[in-house]
């Protein structure tokens, strides 16, 4: 399940793409459009600028913009940064690498084999789903 805080992360993105013409965007102005309570995004937005998503510009006109364009900047980087493992079973995982306990043989493990078809599947579709993508969704949205 998508966590508020990648869902929170995911919202500030998408306002600041579709308003990159206006870069810099300050933090309120993003918290209030999105309903972010303060505090929460500018520590969500912190996090965006260390993993280089976007970059920020103090003083009086400063703010936050995109690092990269909108199609370049996809689902997965974002889930991972603030939900760490998309897998199901920490057995599949590519980064969080758990061996099951109760898993008497990894290779001919059934459920294990599932999950990582699962794991697979949902990394090809997260990657493939980006801030372009999202805007364009809702512009079709908005159209009907």
């Amino acid at each position: 399940m998508l966590s508020k805080k990648a869902k929170y992360a995911i919202n500030a993105l998408v306002f600041i793409a579709k308003h990159k013409k206006e870069e810099p965007i300050s933090v309120s102005r993003i918290s209030e459009a999105q309903n972010i309570p303060l505090k929460f995004l500018e520590s969500i937005l912190s996090e965006l600028r260390n993993a280089r998503i976007v970059k920020s510009k103090k003083g009086k006109f400063g703010g936050y913009s995109l690092s990269t364009t909108p199609d370049q900047i996809n689902m997965e980087i974002v889930m991972r940064l603030f939900d760490g493992a998309i897998a199901l079973l920490p057995c599949v995982s590519l980064n969080f690498y758990d061996r099951c306990e109760e898993c008497v043989d990894e290779a001919t493990c059934g459920i294990r084999q599932v999950a990582m078809e699962i794991r697979n599947d949902t990394i090809k579709k997260l990657n493939a789903a980006t801030l372009a993508d999202i805007i364009k969704r809702e512009r079709k949205l908005e159209a009907k």
